[in-house]
């Protein structure tokens, strides 16, 4: 796969520990296979934004600047995301896909119909609010990724 987006990541697949330069974090990606089912199974078969599936295809199982929190591969994830906003009885009508999630609350997101490098949206299903869901713009997936591989490199958590 071409990357057109994520270079920067591609370019840091590894980050190290600030106290311990021996403990490394490095980038796992999942095959184009697996994009494309879960292209089918969340994007109704259309391909996703062209950053979404080069943060899959580089970093899918494992990215060290996102967190997928407590789930096993990216269709676990996305059906956490889903079933923690039906438990407070929250949905959102469009195609979307959860890309990072903190807190056991909270979970980043674009909206698979807004081209290939989209703004992300920020998530808060348990919130009383009833706007749970914001906009980060300008911020996507690509400045977020670049944001948090800076972040690292100079010794900082990430998020």
């Amino acid at each position: 796969m071409t990357i057109k987006y994520l270079q920067q990541l591609k370019n840091n697949p590894i980050a190290y520990s600030k106290n311990n330069k021996e403990l490394q974090f490095k980038i796992e990606g999942i095959p184009e296979s697996e994009i494309q089912q879960l292209e089918l199974v969340w994007n109704n078969g259309d391909v996703f934004p062209k950053v979404l599936k080069e943060l899959l295809f580089l970093a899918g199982n494992f990215c060290y600047v996102c967190d997928y929190g407590p789930n096993n591969n990216q269709q676990e994830m996305q059906e956490w995301v889903r079933e923690h906003m039906k438990d407070n009885n929250r949905s959102i009508n469009r195609p979307f896909f959860a890309f990072d999630v903190y807190g056991g609350d909270t979970f980043l997101f674009i909206y698979l119909d807004e081209g290939d490098n989209p703004t992300v949206f920020e998530a808060k299903p348990y919130s009383d609010d009833n706007n749970w869901i914001d906009t980060l713009a300008p911020q996507t997936i690509q400045s977020i990724i670049n944001i948090g591989i800076n972040r690292v490199k100079i010794g900082q958590n990430p998020y």
